[in-house]
C-alpha cells in the first residue's frame, strides 16, 4: 500500500508508521525534546515526498527520498532521512518563537520547523531552483503550512533578500564552506548548522558565535546533495581505464596531483598490501578515522568503482584514497585470524604503490594511538580576517574560500 490511499485503514496504517518512526527516532536519541516530537507526529511526511512512495521508505529512519534530478542522474534534491532532519533541529537548539532560516527547500524540513518554532515564530526557506522553491510552496500550502513558512528563490550564499538576522540557521544542503552572508546573517547568540564538507568527508556541525569565530557545539555523520550556485565547489574526478575500458574514479576535493597522467595504466599493474595492526570490530565505528584521513593524509581522496571493475568485486575496501606520483592506495581490510572483525590496511596499485599504502596505514595507526579513544574532535571555523594562530599537534587547518576550518582532537587526559 502506497501514501495515495485515501481509506480509513490506510490513514490509521501512516499514523501508526509514522508514530513507529518517531517511537524509534527517539529511542535512537535522535529526538529529545517534546516540541521536536510533536512536529514530527503532526507533519505528513508521506504528503511531501514523490505518490507512489512507499510508506516504509517514506518513514524509514535512515532513508532519503530523492525529488529531483539532473539529465545526467545526479540528484538535486530530495527529503532528508527522517534522522538527520531531527537531529538537525534537535542540534540547533530550536525552540518557539524563534526566526529560522532553512538553507535548501523542500517543504517537510520547513513544515516540523513551523510546528517547532509556534505561530510567534517565523521560518524562511530559501532554494536557488526554482522548480524546488515551487513544489515546497505548493505541498506546503496543500498541507496548511504555506501562511507558516515564507519560501524565497534565491542564492543563499549571497544572503536572503528583505530579511535580517535569524536565531537559527539549518544548511540541509551540502556545503564546502559557511558563506560570510550566513554569519552575517546569524544573531549575536545563533546557531547555524550546516553539512560541511571537509576533504570529501561530510559532518553535520552546529556552531555557535565564539567571539570573532564559530565553535562547534555538536556534529552528526550525515551526507546531503551538494550546494548549486556560486557556493558551489565541485570536485575534481579522474577517472583510470582498466584492461576491460571500466572505471575508477577518484574525486578530490582539494590537493589533486598537478599531473595525473602518471597513473595512466596503473589498473594493469599488480597490486600490493600494506596492513596496520589496526583492529576494528564488526559493528564497531571508525567513521572519526575517515575525518582524520582527509585531515592529515596528502593526496587524500574518495574512490568509486564501476560495475565490472576488479575493485568493484572485491568488496573489502572503503571508498578512501591518496594518491603518490605514479601510484595509488585505498583503505582495504581483511577478516582477523579469530573473525572477531577486521584488520585495516591498504592495498595499491603502481611501481610506488607500497608507498602509498605505507602513507596510510601509518595515519590509520596514528589515529589508533592518538585518537581513537578519545572523544570525537571539535570544529572551529575562522572568517577571513581571523586567526587560530599557530596550530599544532593533533589540530588540522583546512583552508576555505572565505575562512579556515580548525579540527582538534582532545589531548590525553
Amino acid at each position: 500500500m502506497t501514501h495515495t490511499a485515501d481509506s480509513s485503514d490506510a490513514l490509521a496504517r501512516i499514523t501508526s508508521t509514522r508514530d513507529a518512526l518517531v517511537d524509534r527516532l527517539i529511542a535512537d536519541g535522535m529526538i529529545a525534546s517534546p516540541a521536536v516530537e510533536a512536529a514530527f507526529r503532526t507533519v505528513p511526511r508521506h504528503a511531501f515526498v514523490p505518490a507512489g512512495t512507499p510508506l516504509d521508505v517514506v518513514y524509514a529512519v535512515d532513508q532519503s527520498v530523492i525529488t529531483k534530478t539532473d539529465e545526467n542522474g545526479v540528484h538535486l534534491s530530495s527529503v532528508s532521512a527522517a534522522y538527520i532532519q531531527a537531529r538537525m533541529i534537535e542540534q540547533a537548539g530550536i525552540g518557539p518563537g524563534m526566526s529560522v532560516l532553512e538553507i535548501g527547500s523542500g517543504g517537510y524540513n520547513a513544515a516540523l520547523l513551523a510546528e517547532v518554532v509556534g505561530e510567534d515564530g517565523h521560518v524562511v526557506s530559501v532554494d536557488i531552483d526554482a522548480d524546488i522553491t515551487h513544489r515546497a510552496t505548493t505541498l506546503l500550502r496543500e498541507t496548511g503550512y504555506d501562511r507558516r513558512v515564507l519560501v524565497v528563490q534565491a542564492d543563499a550564499v549571497h544572503g536572503v533578500p528583505g530579511e535580517d538576522v535569524f536565531d537559527r540557521i539549518l544548511v540541509t544542503v551540502g556545503a564546502w564552506d559557511i558563506a560570510p552572508a550566513w554569519i552575517n546573517s546569524l544573531a549575536p547568540d545563533g546557531v547555524i548548522v550546516v553539512p560541511l564538507r571537509m576533504n570529501g568527508v561530510t559532518r553535520t556541525i552546529a556552531f555557535r558565535r565564539d567571539g570573532d569565530h564559530l565553535t562547534s557545539t555538536s556534529t552528526e555523520v550525515a551526507g546531503f546533495v551538494p550546494l548549486q550556485g556560486d557556493g558551489a565547489r565541485p570536485e575534481r574526478i579522474f577517472r583510470l581505464p582498466d584492461r576491460l575500458g571500466r572505471f575508477v574514479s577518484l574525486r578530490f576535493d582539494v590537493g589533486a596531483p598537478a599531473d595525473l597522467r602518471q597513473l595512466d595504466r596503473v589498473l594493469n599493474a599488480e597490486r600490493t598490501a600494506v596492513w596496520s595492526g589496526v583492529t576494528v570490530g564488526h559493528s564497531e565505528s571508525f567513521a572519526d578515522l575517515h575525518l582524520w584521513l582527509a585531515a592529515f593524509l596528502p593526496g587524500f581522496c574518495l574512490l568509486a568503482a564501476d560495475d565490472g571493475t576488479e575493485l568493484a568485486g572485491e568488496r573489502r575496501w572503503f571508498p578512501f584514497g591518496v594518491v603518490r606520483g605514479d601510484s595509488f592506495a585505498y583503505l582495504a581490510w581483511r577478516p582477523t585470524d579469530d573473525e572477531s572483525g577486521a584488520e585495516l590496511g591498504a592495498r595499491a596499485f603502481g611501481a610506488h604503490g607500497r608507498d602509498a599504502a605505507a602513507a596510510m596505514t601509518e595515519q590509520m595507526q596514528a589515529w589508533d594511538q592518538r585518537a581513537r579513544r578519545r572523544p570525537s574532535p571539535t570544529f572551529a571555523y575562522w572568517p577571513a580576517g581571523t586567526s587560530p594562530g599557530p596550530t599544532a599537534g593533533d589540530i588540522a587547518a583546512l583552508a576555505k574560500t572565505y575562512g579556515q576550518l580548525t579540527i582538534s582532537w582532545p589531548a590525553a587526559s
